[in-house]
């Protein structure tokens, strides 16, 4: 029986990079995606009068659209080891992050009238529960993008450097 070496291990993990996807870094951005979905519908759920109805809410749905649309996008990408969309991947979890200090932010901040037992009560727009909640499900969205870009970038270069050696032997 032969043994392999730690080299040719390594070569024959690097060789096999050239014919299998990057299903870890597709697999986190869809985990990311799902994230933004359990966001997407915890805000919008949400029935406490007329705050909701505002401009901020419509920017919120189309970057919302456009966070889904662009991260299928890079999951496609980054299955076949396309380097852009790892670094995209990277800037997508920096606008999750961000996120988290506008909409969550502004509507745990702000109060609506509500009638309650024919009383107009005043009432927090986000209750604490819900803000924590829409805070973890951006931080496991950005987490995602994050892991899912560090690995993108990490295989790309190394896939490119490993293709680069075999046309420099022959």
């Amino acid at each position: 029986m032969m043994t392999l070496s730690l080299e040719d291990k390594k070569t024959i993990q690097l060789d096999r990079m050239r014919y299998t996807k990057n299903t870890f870094s597709s697999s986190m951005v869809y985990l990311a995606i799902l994230f933004n979905v359990l966001y997407f519908v915890s805000i919008y759920e949400s029935d406490v009068g007329s705050w909701y109805y505002a401009w901020i809410i419509g920017v919120s749905i189309v970057y919302n659209l456009v966070f889904m649309l662009i991260s299928f996008l890079c999951s496609e990408g980054v299955k076949n080891y396309k380097l852009g969309y790892g670094y995209l991947l990277l800037g997508l979890g920096v606008g999750q992050i961000v996120r988290m200090f506008i909409l969550p932010a502004m509507a745990h901040a702000a109060v609506t009238k509500r009638v309650i037992e024919k009383k107009a009560v005043e009432v927090p727009v986000m209750e604490t529960p819900q803000y924590v909640l829409t805070i973890v499900l951006l931080a496991l969205s950005a987490a995602c993008c994050f892991a899912a870009g560090l690995v993108a970038v990490k295989r790309s270069r190394t896939l490119a450097a490993y293709n680069a050696s075999l046309v420099e032997k022959a």
